[in-house]
């Protein structure tokens, strides 16, 4: 009988180091005699996750050879020997029960056949691992049924939250992520076959009511956290089935990460945090992948707590304070008869009727949505949303332009545009503009970032939006500085105090539109 080896020791994070370590690769150049070829590795980075009792450890590395850096995950408390009997005790699994019929159950049944599964797996491991205790048990239940009911080793991805997107293009290639810290980084994950890779898009479009076929090669889905699907079949995508997951932020982004990050300056998010607190409208732009969401989930802190917000999104992304009157509503496509759909703009006509003091649009795509919204801000309203442009005058040209092709006097009722932008080869993410938009709809670039300096500097001043805080609050320019100022300096409180996560952030805001803030 084959003992079980699990290593019981506490897995604890060494320092990273940033020593060269060689790996040794052997290249026969004949029968007898062998070459070997030093490729240098640096450690970048280094940490442990825990996956029900699973340690899971990540090490990214450089390598010379390799153009971006390595993701490799390694489980670390069940040795090699006992993955071996794990293999052997899932197959047998497998004859006993036909788990592609199975997982076709109404979501109701789940639980039930979760349960016959693990009672299925618990008399193997018996029968393998006799002398094992409950604990360890447990985790190598957990660990067989993510492999066969789960995504596999994709889970370990899915539970890394210091990923944002996860790409699965065909199953010759590895597993591609992209890592917050380190871009886009290759791991030492494989799906093993094509069809292992459309049974988990079947999968996650069944838990949503989505179906993924020959003739419906397409795809967009989310999982039960909120993380965003995307899914194709052959032969549309001609090198193999894909699968894209961009991941729901477990940790969302706050003002104090931004302005620590340097993705936004002091100085710029005091003046987002004035015009937000003065409800002017505001349109984060930017392209694909520059963090126009988390941008805005960053400026939502400034909400104050006393008013109504809607927020409408595709998926679920946002996260606000939850001292907050927040009301976050998704759209819904249609099944697959073609009925049942929720659009955008059903969601944004309905959300005038719920009496909100703000809306929030997760992103802005057509005329219709664009034209709802603009009426809501001239009606009194403040309206905040997303759009694909990577500077503030592609944002003019584009609304005012065909398809959305809205008139330009009508855009002034938007009040401020902050536009996002990442920096493909460092990948920075930085605010690259924030400009006021004038009575005639042109924008007016107030201050826009030195690439070089990597500073966002002052380049124009205000006109439209210091007179429009005159108008509506009766303050001077001299008080207008001075609110401001006193602004960067709460922020700067904030940030000595290490005051980071949303809630927290929340309760300082409250604090200050109550007039309670007490700096200390």
């Amino acid at each position: 009988m084959p003992e079980l080896e699990i290593k019981k020791e506490e897995v604890k994070t060494p320092p990273i180091m940033n020593v060269p370590k060689p790996i040794v690769q052997q290249t026969p150049t004949s029968s007898t005699n062998i070459i070997k070829k030093v490729i240098k590795e640096d450690e970048i980075d280094l940490y442990s996750i825990n996956i029900n009792d699973i340690i899971v450890q990540i090490r990214i590395v450089t390598q010379e050879d390799k153009p971006v850096p390595q993701y490799i995950a390694s489980i670390t408390n069940i040795s090699d020997t006992t993955r071996l009997i794990l293999e052997k005790i899932r197959q047998e699994f497998v004859t006993r029960i036909d788990i592609e019929e199975m997982s076709k159950f109404e979501e109701a049944e789940s639980t039930d056949i979760r349960t016959r599964f693990q009672n299925e797996i618990r008399k193997l491991l018996k029968r393998y691992f006799p002398r094992t205790d409950d604990k360890t048990t447990n985790m190598l239940i957990n660990y067989l049924i993510e492999e066969n009911l789960g995504l596999g080793k994709v889970e370990i991805l899915l539970r890394d939250a210091n990923l944002e997107e996860i790409v699965i293009n065909n199953h010759v290639e590895a597993v591609w992520v992209y890592h917050r810290k380190h871009g886009w980084c290759h791991t030492n994950i494989k799906i093993p076959t094509e069809a292992r890779i459309r049974h988990y898009s079947t999968m996650i479009g069944r838990d949503v009511g989505k179906e993924i076929t020959t003739l419906n090669p397409l795809m967009d889905a989310h999982l039960a956290t909120g993380d965003r699907v995307n899914a194709t079949l052959m032969p549309i995508s001609s090198k193999g089935n894909t699968i894209t997951i961009r991941k729901f932020a477990a940790d969302p982004w706050t003002i104090t990460k931004f302005i620590q990050a340097g993705t936004i300056s002091l100085e710029a998010a005091a003046f987002m945090w004035l015009g937000i607190q003065n409800e002017l409208s505001i349109l984060v732009a930017g392209g694909t992948g520059s963090g126009k969401t988390s941008t805005l989930n960053a400026i939502s802190n400034f909400f104050p707590p006393n008013q109504r917000i809607i927020s409408i999104e595709d998926t679920r992304e946002l996260t606000l304070p939850s001292n907050l009157h927040w009301v976050p509503m998704e759209t819904r496509l249609p099944n697959p008869e073609g009925k049942g759909g929720v659009t955008m703009l059903d969601l944004v006509v309905n959300s005038l009727r719920m009496r909100p003091d703000r809306i929030i649009v997760g992103e802005i795509r057509r005329k219709k949505e664009a034209e709802v919204l603009l009426e809501a801000a001239i009606t009194g309203h403040s309206v905040y949303g997303t759009f694909h442009a990577n500077n503030a005058e592609e944002v003019v040209m584009r609304m005012s332009n065909p398809p959305i092709d809205i008139p330009k006097q009508m855009l002034s009722a938007l009040g401020l545009i902050l536009v996002q932008n990442r920096n493909r080869r460092t990948g920075k993410r930085r605010t690259l503009q924030i400009a006021e938009i004038t009575s005639s709809g042109d924008p007016n670039i107030l201050m826009q970032l030195n690439p070089k300096k990597d500073v966002l500097t002052k380049i124009n001043e205000s006109k439209t939006t210091m007179e429009t805080l005159e108008l509506y609050t009766g303050m001077t320019k001299e008080e207008i500085d001075f609110d401001l100022k006193q602004k960067m300096q709460i922020l700067q409180w904030m940030i000595k105090k290490k005051i980071e996560e949303v809630d927290a952030v929340g309760e300082v805001m409250a604090n200050y539109y109550l007039g309670r803030l007490q700096l200390n």
